[in-house]
This record gives structure tokens, sequence and C-alpha cells, in this order.
């Protein structure tokens, strides 16, 4: 896997823990990354028997990140970063997994907020 490269997962896991559809992630090597603080850490055994670490922000519960075992690679959630408006995906994985609506986002309705808030313009 290339260094510091972003990905969208549509993973069932991906999907479950998210709430989401799919979730975000960059792709970096454990010299890449700097953590500050303490991140409370879980291990989760996929349905495959692979078993990863997954990270979370103990006072607000915020997703960080997935590693392997021996914290080699980062998975580093997307979601929480300060310029995740500018980070796109280059590679979607788990394809098979997705959710089908997503083929027809470019058709639904989009508003600017909240539900009874103005159309988007695009």
């Amino acid at each position: 896997m290339s260094e510091n490269m972003m990905m969208a997962c549509h993973c069932k896991d991906c999907q479950i823990f998210s709430g989401a559809p799919f979730r975000a992630v960059a792709v970096a090597s454990a010299e890449n990354v700097e953590i500050k603080g303490e991140a409370k850490e879980y291990v989760k055994v996929a349905d495959s028997g692979n078993k990863r670490i997954q990270a979370f922000c103990g006072d607000c519960g915020t997703q960080l990140y997935a590693t392997d075992l021996e914290k080699t690679m980062f998975n580093i959630r997307a979601g929480f970063l300060e310029q995740h408006h500018q980070i796109v995906p280059k590679k979607h994985i788990f394809g098979s997994s997705t959710a089908a609506w997503l083929a027809n986002i470019d058709e639904q309705v989009w508003v600017t907020a909240g539900p009874n808030s103005e159309p988007l313009k695009s």
C-alpha cells in the first residue's frame, strides 16, 4: 500500500462503526504519524480473523485510527482532520458491500444545512 493514500472504505465494519455508508481514511506508515495524548484502544477481530487495533478519543468518542497489532501502518479516520474537505479518496475499497443508493447520489435532493434549509446550488 502506498504512503499517504486516501481511501473510502465501504466494508461492513466501517459502515457499522461510522454509522455511514463508508469511512474515509488516510493511510500512513508509523514514522509519518504523531499522536498527541492517549487514545483509547481495543482489538477488533474481523470476520476474516484479522485483528486490528481500533482507537478513539476517550473524552468525546471521536474515531481516530485503525492499525495493525504492531502499529506499523495506520488508517487515520479523515473526518476529524481539519483539512478533511480537501482530502479526496483516490480509491474505494470493499465495493461489493457499498450502499446501492450511492450510485445515484448526484440525483438526490441536497440542501445547505438542516432538513428544512434552502436547496444547495451547484
